[in-house]
C-alpha cells in the first residue's frame, strides 16, 4: 500500500509538472510571435471582462460574451490558422536547452565589430543586405532551404556575399553563434499595416522573420543605403552606425548580464 501510494504521488507531480512544462514552452513561443501575443491579450481581457459582468449583474454584456467565448475558439482558428500553425511550428524549432551556443563577451564583441564593419561598407555603398541573427528560436527550417555555408564571421565574408551579381545577393545571411550559417535565405513577408508601403521586401521580409521569432534581422536599403533593425516584432528604420551598434550590443547581451549591469547602474546612483 505505501509503495502504491508512493507511485501514485510521483504520477501527480509528473503529471504537474509535464503540464507546467507543455504552458511554459507554449507561452514562451506565443511571447515571440508578436500577432499571437496579441491574440492572447485579447482572449485574456475577453475573459476579465466574463468574470466582471457575472460579478456585476450585467446580463447583456454577459450575454455577448458567452456567445463570444462559444464560437471565439473556431474563429480564432479560421482566421489567425496561419499564426497557430507558425507558433506550432516554432514549438518544434524550439531548443529545449535554450540558445545552441552562449557567447563570451569577447565574442559577442567580435560578432557586433564584424557586422558594423559590414554594414558600414554596404551603406556607404548602396549594397543591399538582410543579416538575421539566431537566437532561443531555432532557424534551422529556413537555413535548411539555403544554401550552407557554416564559416567563421568576418565583415570581408559578409560583403563579398551581398556584393551586386553574387547569386546569393538577393537572400538573407544567418548567423548561428559567431558563425554564418547560410546565405540566399528566405522568409515570410510581414503583413503589418503599420509598414511603410515604401519600404521594399527586404523590410518585410525582416520584419516578417522578427515577428515569427526572436531573431534579430539587419537591413541596408540598396535605394538610401540607410540602415534599420527589426526585433521583436518591431521594425527601427534609418538607424545611425552608432545606434544600430548600441542596439545589437543590448540584444546580444543575455538575461543575466543585462540584470547584472542593472545592478550596478544602481549601486552606482546610491554611491553617488
Amino acid at each position: 500500500m505505501i509503495v502504491d501510494n508512493i507511485l501514485d504521488i510521483l504520477k501527480n507531480i509528473l503529471d504537474v509538472l509535464l503540464v507546467w512544462l507543455m504552458f511554459y514552452y507554449i507561452l514562451r513561443n506565443i511571447k515571440n510571435n508578436v500577432k499571437m501575443t496579441l491574440l492572447f491579450k485579447g482572449v485574456l481581457v475577453i475573459i476579465v471582462l466574463k468574470l466582471i459582468s457575472t460579478w456585476l449583474g450585467l446580463n447583456t454584456l454577459g450575454l455577448i460574451l458567452e456567445y463570444v467565448i462559444m464560437y471565439g475558439p473556431l474563429a480564432i482558428i479560421i482566421i489567425f490558422q496561419p499564426e497557430i500553425r507558425g507558433v506550432l511550428e516554432q514549438l518544434g524549432r524550439s531548443q529545449l536547452l535554450g540558445r545552441h551556443k552562449t557567447l563570451t563577451v569577447d565574442e559577442r564583441e567580435k560578432l557586433v565589430y564584424e557586422i558594423i564593419n559590414a554594414i558600414d561598407y554596404l551603406r556607404k555603398s548602396k549594397i543591399g543586405a538582410l543579416i538575421v541573427i539566431e537566437r532561443d528560436v531555432s532557424l534551422l527550417d529556413y537555413i535548411n532551404r539555403a544554401k550552407p555555408l557554416y564559416a567563421d564571421l568576418s565583415s570581408e565574408l559578409l560583403i563579398s556575399i551581398f556584393f551586386p551579381n553574387n547569386p546569393l545577393h538577393d537572400g538573407a545571411v544567418i548567423i548561428q553563434g559567431n558563425r554564418i550559417s547560410c546565405a540566399g535565405a528566405v522568409f515570410p513577408t510581414s503583413n503589418s499595416i503599420s509598414l511603410n508601403k515604401r519600404l521594399g521586401t527586404r523590410h518585410r521580409a525582416a520584419l516578417g522573420i522578427a515577428e515569427e521569432s526572436d531573431a534579430i534581422s539587419i537591413i541596408v536599403s540598396e535605394e538610401t543605403g540607410r540602415i534599420s533593425i527589426a526585433v521583436k516584432g518591431e521594425l527601427f528604420y534609418n538607424l545611425a552606425l552608432d545606434d544600430a551598434r548600441m542596439m545589437l550590443v543590448d540584444e546580444l547581451r543575455p538575461q543575466q548580464d543585462t540584470s547584472v549591469s542593472e545592478e550596478g547602474e544602481d549601486e552606482y546612483e546610491e554611491i553617488n
